[in-house]
């Protein structure tokens, strides 16, 4: 068993001895500096008090071999984001079709958009209650794409509770401290009670950091939502989509069977297991909508395993409401054609 290091040392992660050095030593040829720097002990025993040693050292142990790679892992084969020798194509490509400056406008240009979801059983204390959701904000791709959502969340003050569904990071590997440093700049900007959860861009290591800045990370944890008497529950849960780290079940713990819940995941395809987990709302991101959409809006990739039509939006599956945001910011490219970014207002109702 890993021992807690002593405070002030870090732990290079996973531990050396776990696998043997030779399997773990950095190869030759290879680039040390794309990899997240290394745990320090407070963080590390922080995070193992929250979700416990073993998915603690799973999460960090994958992020160590896998977070770079673009076949294999996750549930899609191919992942995009990670072939970072294609990103100068696409814009090369997008500037012969002068397109590229219109699209990095569009990026900057985020909509406040609504939904409702009518519920049966919500609490009539609850009925008209609101959550502002916002994801993939990937907020160090650009230095003025924070500022681009402080204008759009300067255009709303009405709701309760702001949900945030994960990718606050531009890449999927490497340093950190950039994206917490911006959303230290988005921070004042929310209001209320704020959770989150972590997306297949983020490294576990930012839960804690989002957390000093008033940000409560559901780490496969639920909590519940009170309104004078009456009482809904939200639960999140660890990236489901390239890290597999989700836990439903440790999610729904504490959530009695017959209570309105809420999902925060960060992809919609764990539509499925959270209908017959019984949850009444699922919020979710990571397809951009497709971010790059022909006209109509036709979406041209959407990396997610699941139906296109749970990709972008409202949609439905048995019992289970679900809404896929497009998002706020960007990834590959800072630019968005034919699907506008996005912060939502979603209002609970009662039937």
């Amino acid at each position: 068993m890993q021992p807690t290091p002593p405070p002030g040392q870090r732990l290079p992660f996973p531990p050396l001895h776990a696998a043997g050095e030779a399997q773990l030593a950095p190869k030759p040829g290879s680039l040390p500096h794309l990899r997240c720097p290394p745990i320090d002990s407070e963080t590390y025993g922080r995070l193992e008090r929250r979700v416990g040693r073993c998915h603690l050292n799973q999460r960090l142990g994958i992020e160590h071999d896998f977070e770079a790679r673009v076949f294999g892992q996750g549930r899609t084969f191919f992942h995009i984001e990670n072939w970072y020798s294609v990103h100068g194509l696409i814009r090369h490509i997008l500037r012969l079709l002068w397109l590229h400056n219109r699209g990095r406008e569009n990026a900057r240009t985020i909509e406040v958009r609504h939904n409702e979801f009518k519920l049966e059983g919500l609490p009539r204390e609850f009925d008209g209650f609101t959550l502002l959701h916002i994801t993939d904000l990937h907020l160090d791709i650009s230095e003025d794409i924070p500022t681009a959502l402080i204008d759009a969340l300067n255009r709303i003050d009405d709701y309760d509770i702001c949900v945030l569904t994960g990718d606050f990071r531009a890449k999927t590997f490497g340093p950190y401290q950039p994206a917490v440093a911006a959303m230290q700049m988005v921070r004042p900007f929310l209001k209320g009670q704020i959770y989150g959860v972590l997306g297949n861009h983020d490294t576990i290591r930012m839960a804690p950091e989002f957390e000093n800045l008033g940000i409560q990370m559901l780490l496969n944890e639920s909590i519940a939502l009170t309104r004078g008497d009456a009482t809904i529950h939200l639960a999140g849960i660890d990236d489901p989509h390239y890290y597999r780290a989700d836990n439903l079940e440790k999610a729904t713990d504490q959530i009695p069977e017959d209570a309105v819940s809420i999902l925060l995941s960060h992809s919609p395809e764990m539509y499925r297991h959270a209908a017959y987990a019984n949850f009444d709302v699922m919020l979710s991101g990571h397809t951009h909508g497709g971010q790059i959409c022909l006209p109509g809006p036709i979406p041209l990739m959407l990396n997610a395993n699941a139906p296109r039509a749970f990709c972008n939006g409202y949609w439905r599956y048995h019992s289970l409401q679900g809404y896929t945001s497009a998002g706020s910011g960007v990834s590959i490219v800072d630019v968005r054609l034919n699907c506008p970014p996005e912060i939502t207002l979603h209002r609970l109702r009662s039937i």
